[in-house]
Formats: structure tokens, sequence, C-alpha cells
């Protein structure tokens, strides 16, 4: 097994070759003066498994060229099999047309990075199941689920526990973790005017004197998360707390959660905590390195992924 690391996550990518107990291998990745990648793979590649770890998060279009040159690289290198390794899918919301003339983004970097060389891709909880049919080579898409469980078991008191999903496309995954738990479950129905914005309408589900602890896959701007925890706080929970498994918290997102009712936004390592996070009092991350190197090990020994989740 060959692991290439792209500069989107380094800290996540150190981890997850840590737990693997293999070297990262050795490349010169850097950026013309014009600012055109450039990818040279400084170890002998022929006839490997190369594993490449790269989120494409902000700056995506960066990242993502950069996966794409990579691949290339390997390509052109002789590696027998290239697997994508994507902690954080970029351009994920981007899955329908939601008005007339408006792209599938999410199918075109699949495309790119189908057409780049990858053999398979790795991912961690895709925004919408539907994404893995936007790839012809086989794609893996682990699950949060088991990392936030462990969690909420060792933080939280289990008897005053409910799950709340923060809109209706979630309720699958809320559904999921609570049963995991033996928990309750709540759903917040909200009506969205305008993109980037939502306001919530009423809760479905008791969670008068509950613990709440809201699940999402990714949170950006934080509002609905914020929206939903007020709505709680005023329905007489008493704390609010949040699973999600890609912190993007663009903008003023950190100051936002800051100053809102939640009590501990909890997020993975698929996207590297910024400065602003580090000093949060109340956002911290859990790792996923060892989820994603035992999936990996799994890959590459040609074993089952799924069983890992049960």
């Amino acid at each position: 097994m060959k692991v290439i690391a792209g500069n989107s996550n380094r800290p996540l990518t150190e981890a997850i070759s840590t737990c693997l107990n293999t070297p990262l291998t050795k490349a010169n990745i850097k950026r013309f003066a014009d600012q055109e990648v450039f990818v040279e793979i400084l170890e002998n590649v022929r006839g490997e498994d190369c594993f490449i770890i790269q989120s494409t998060s902000a700056p995506a279009n960066d990242h993502l060229m950069e996966l794409l040159v990579i691949m290339d690289a390997l390509k052109r290198a002789s590696a027998r099999r290239i697997t994508a390794v994507l902690p954080y899918y970029g351009y994920a919301r981007q899955d329908r047309k939601a008005g007339p003339r408006t792209p599938i983004s999410a199918k075109l970097v699949a495309n790119l990075i189908t057409v780049a060389g990858a053999d398979r891709v790795l991912t961690l909880d895709l925004h919408a199941g539907q994404i893995q049919g936007f790839f012809d080579i086989p794609l893996d898409n682990l699950v949060a689920g088991p990392v936030f469980e462990k969690d909420i078991r060792d933080t939280h008191n289990m008897a005053e526990l409910v799950i709340v999903s923060p809109d209706v496309g979630g309720v699958v995954r809320a559904r999921k973790l609570a049963s995991r738990l033996g928990a309750d479950l709540a759903i917040i129905d909200k009506r969205r005017e305008r993109a980037g914005e939502s306001e919530v309408m009423h809760i479905i589900g008791n969670v008068t004197d509950r613990a709440c602890i809201l699940i999402d896959d990714i949170v950006d701007s934080g509002g609905t998360l914020c929206n939903a925890a007020r709505a709680l706080k005023s329905k007489g929970a008493i704390s609010v707390s949040a699973y999600t498994t890609h912190g993007v918290l663009s903008g003023g997102a950190v100051a936002l959660i800051g100053s809102s009712p939640i009590d501990m936004l909890v997020t993975t390592d698929s996207i590297p905590a910024t400065q602003a996070m580090k000093v949060s009092h109340n956002i911290r991350q859990l790792t996923i390195a060892p989820l994603i190197a035992e999936a990996m090990v799994r890959i590459s020994t040609e074993r089952s992924v799924s069983s890992l989740f049960g």
C-alpha cells in the first residue's frame, strides 16, 4: 500500500498514516508562479495499490485540481490501483437541478475523478446517497455514526437523551443513530425561504426536560442548527448538543454558534479545524483516522467494508 497526501488535510493524513503504520509516500506537490499545480511522485509506485487522501474542502477548486493531477501522475507511473480517499466530498450539495439552466456539479466532479484515473472512491457521509450512482467505479461511503455513538455514550446521560433531526431530509440518519443508542427520535419541520436561511416551524416529538442531540452531515453557515437549538430550548429542552460529520463553518459560523444555545457542537476532522474553531468554547472535533485507516486496509486486502458497521 502506498499512501499519498494532498495538501487539504495534512493532520488527518498523518494520523491515518500512523494508524496504518505506513509512512507517507514521498511526493513533491507545489504551485508554479501562476498557481498551476505541479506533482512529482518521488518513489516507485509501479504495480502498487495507491491511496490519495484529499478532502475537497475550501478552497475546493484548488484541492480538487490537486487531487486530479496527483491521480494523473500515479496513472502515468503505472500504479496498479488508485483509490481516491475523500473524507469530505465537495460539491455534494449540488446533486440535482435546483432550477432551470443549473448544473449537477456533484456528477461533474464524479466524472472528473473517474476520467483522471481513479479505480475506486472512499468517502464519508455523502450529503445525498444518490451521489454513489454518479460513479461508474466502486464507491465506499463510510458513516460517522459509530464514532458519534461512542462519544455520546461517554458524555451524555442516556436516560434523558433524544436524537433530533434538524429537517425532514435527515430523518434516516437520525433514526439510525437513535436506534443504535436506544433513544427516542424527534424531528424539526422547517421551511426554507431562500438558500442559506431557514425558519423553524414546529417540533415533532417530545423534547421537554430532555437532553437533545441534533444530528446532521454538514454544518456550513450554522443557521439551521442555531435555529433548531432555539426552538428546542423554547419547548423545554434541558440541553442541546449537535453532532455533524463535516464542519465547513464558513464565514461567521463559528461566532454564530458561539453565541447560540448550542452547548457543544461536535464535528469530525474530515475538514481541518480553523484557529477560530480551536479556541471556541463550544466546538470540538473527533478524529475519523482509525475508521478511514481500517477501511483502507480492508480495501487493500479485498475484505468487506460494510461489515465495519454491523
